[in-house]
């Protein structure tokens, strides 16, 4: 079964997700027959690249609360962040624009280091006192996480690379209905939205295993169609190929 999920590094009910949804996977009795995929998904494509200003003060203006309750807020997904074990700063944390970290991320999926990378840069984004809008601390993270630096450096100085897998996967994220993320997809058959209990991923891995569809063959069941396989292919019989067209 294939899980693909939607986020951005800069949605906080992400990075809870993600951890909720590795709980919720742990407790699942076929985790060893998930296949985990993470794709893109940005929150303000529309943010100029470049310009970064403080969480608290975007809060501020983007919901029209004074800086304390964007203050409250912001300690309300701290202590949910916290509760599942992570490290949450309220204070100092910056946004901007996540195109580049998006692009980086595939790169990482084609080296098969994407898991590592996205851990390395929600804790940065979250945790630590580390800017991923900088782009050497974007490569400092691509080299932590297994990626060679010269090719991490090429890539963020290209901005073409990697940047059609990220739009695919946004225009995918539309086509599915993905308003938001965290946003979660069971084998495109279960959508689950936001960072919800790690029991609810339980349940919805459940279901969508317990209900997924058996191979039905089609065809003649007596062994006559012919086949290519490891010992090589049927040959019709000349009164087959005398009518076959």
């Amino acid at each position: 079964m294939r899980v693909e999920i939607w986020s951005d590094i800069a949605c906080p009910w992400c990075y809870i997700g993600k951890a909720r949804f590795e709980q919720g996977l742990a407790a699942f009795a076929h985790r060893d027959g998930v296949e985990v995929v993470h794709r893109s998904f940005e929150l303000d494509p529309t943010h100029p690249k470049g310009e970064t200003g403080l969480v608290l003060d975007m809060l501020a203006r983007k919901y029209g609360r004074t800086p304390e309750e964007a203050r409250a807020m912001e300690e309300h997904v701290a202590s949910n962040a916290r509760a599942e074990g992570l490290g949450y700063r309220t204070e100092g944390r910056d946004h901007g624009n996540t195109f580049d970290i998006h692009r980086l991320l595939h790169l990482a999926k084609a080296r098969g280091r994407q898991e590592q990378l996205l851990d390395l840069a929600y804790r940065a984004n979250f945790a630590e006192e580390r800017s991923v809008h900088d782009p050497e601390v974007l490569v400092a993270l691509a080299v932590e996480a297994g990626l060679d630096e010269a090719e991490a450096r090429s890539v963020l100085a290209d901005e073409s690379a990697y940047a059609d897998e990220v739009r695919a996967d946004e225009r995918e994220a539309a086509q599915l209905g993905a308003t938001g993320v965290p946003f979660f997809v069971l084998d495109r058959a279960y959508g689950v939205s936001g960072g919800q209990p790690a029991e609810v991923f339980t349940q919805a891995l459940e279901q969508a295993w317990g209900e997924r569809t058996p191979l039905r063959t089609v065809g003649a069941a007596d062994g006559t169609a012919q086949a290519c396989g490891p010992d090589g292919c049927e040959v019709p019989s000349a009164s087959d190929a005398g009518t076959a067209r």
